[in-house]
């Protein structure tokens, strides 16, 4: 693939295709047929909940098409699509794609006219037509994704430039210690030409441009206005601390998630963002070296390879979050003053954490770039706006199954009802529709 043309990507920015606009529909208090929500939760003051679909299976992504009809990424069932009448209700909902091993990953170019989707190994096109709701032509995209713990993978389109396409792969252990080096094809993000794909599809590992590695698993990543990409990480468990020859637990609070960015990936390319080596700081009382949060660590610092290191080299996430929150997906709302990011909650931790929709607020500064309001050492840059009840209580018998949701996707209706929310609780797959007070 060759070097992409800067003056190119500015004016396909400034001249992008415009969707059709999408008829307004009210939001509904309740739906016929569409049980209460299953689960105890509490929700901001500013905003209201209502559950607009259940009974599905572990929606894990919510995208919408040029008509406003959503399409729903159902982990290894494959992608549904839903029409909404009048009142704001679904009136009808049909399966799209089945099966394939379909997880997460799911796309559409901005014309509306190509469909993307991805298993664990292999992102797949095919042509779609919103008026009929149908697909054709599939057509492999990427294949040979690396198997591993991490199976989820993320893709977008970059903004301007419809046919490059980002696609991610994590690791594929707690430390995957091979992934420092990035023919691996793990713990990275890699950006594909969808106008050169071989006949066969690209291989990830050895095709494609390394727009950034290190990352553990970054499975939610968004553009903001100026095209510049903001990715959510999942960081490690069970973690020690070894200095000076004592070892000490630290998986309680640390390492902490990562809000990273990750730049514009037209002029990025080969970012290093520390994973396997290095972490980030969620709680310093566990460090003796005076390490803010945000800052990064090592496990097992000695003379050659240690935290100063590790900050000198990797780079650091512009925001932190608890740890073992496990964020899934992210969003800006409309002028990117918030962003929005979907906490699925531990699976490890005592207490357990997560099970939340946060706020980040955001400015924008003085040289038109976008910024989280809060400093980087900051553990109070963003506040909840829906949760369970108590995520303290929460149960998780592996990453699905919970006495509480598992929150997932993270999508503005274009019909301007408000934020849909997924959760992928294998006992009952939900969609909600968060919405600020007027």
């Amino acid at each position: 693939m060759r070097p992409f043309d800067l003056f190119a990507v500015a004016a396909a920015l400034l001249g992008a295709d415009v969707n059709a606009e999408v008829a307004k529909l009210p939001l509904p208090k309740s739906c016929s047929g569409v049980p209460n929500m299953r689960y105890q939760y509490t929700v901001n003051s500013g905003w209201t909940i209502m559950k607009i679909a259940g009974s599905l299976k572990q929606v894990r992504t919510v995208i919408w098409d040029t008509e406003g009809n959503m399409l729903v990424q159902h982990n290894t069932k494959g992608v549904s699509v839903h029409t909404f009448g009048a009142d704001g209700c679904i009136n009808s909902t049909n399966m799209l794609i089945s099966g394939g091993g379909l997880n997460h990953g799911l796309d559409l170019t901005p014309d509306g006219k190509t469909l993307y989707a991805s298993s664990e190994t292999t992102l797949y096109s095919w042509a779609y037509d919103p008026l009929t709701r149908k697909v054709s032509n599939q057509k492999t995209i990427v294949k040979g994704m690396s198997t591993g713990v991490h199976s989820s993978r993320a893709v977008k389109f970059i903004p301007g430039q419809p046919n490059l396409v980002l696609l991610q792969v994590g690791s594929n252990s707690n430390f995957d210690m091979a992934a420092q080096q990035p023919s691996t094809g793990r713990a990275c993000i890699k950006v594909f030409d969808t106008n050169n794909v071989p006949s066969d599809g690209y291989n990830y590992n050895t095709q494609g441009e390394m727009f950034g590695y290190g990352l553990r698993n970054d499975i939610g990543f968004v553009p903001d206005p100026n095209g510049v990409f903001w990715g959510v990480e999942n960081s490690g468990d069970d973690f020690t601390r070894t200095e000076n020859g004592q070892r000490k637990d630290i998986h309680t609070n640390n390492p902490a998630e990562k809000l990273n960015n990750l730049g514009d990936p037209p002029t990025v390319r080969n970012a290093w963002y520390g994973y396997p080596t290095c972490f980030s700081v969620w709680d310093p009382s566990s460090f003796t070296n005076g390490l803010k949060t945000g800052q990064h660590f090592v496990v097992a610092p000695n003379s050659s390879y240690n935290d100063a290191t590790c900050n000198g080299k990797a780079i650091a996430p512009r925001l932190t979050f608890q740890a073992h929150s496990a964020p899934i997906w992210n969003t800006f709302d409309a002028d990117a003053k918030n962003m929005y990011i979907t906490f699925h909650g531990s699976w490890n931790r005592q207490p357990p954490t997560g099970f939340k929709v946060v706020q980040v607020p955001f400015t924008r500064l003085a040289d038109g770039s976008y910024d989280p309001v809060a400093p980087a050492d900051s553990r109070t840059g963003y506040t909840d706006v829906f949760s369970a009840t108590n995520p303290g209580s929460c149960t998780a018998n592996g990453l699905t199954q919970s006495s509480c949701f598992r929150l997932t996707a993270a999508s503005w209706d274009p019909a301007g009802r408000g934020l849909f929310v997924g959760s992928d609780n294998s006992a009952d797959g939900e969609i909600y529709i968060l919405s600020p007070k007027s």
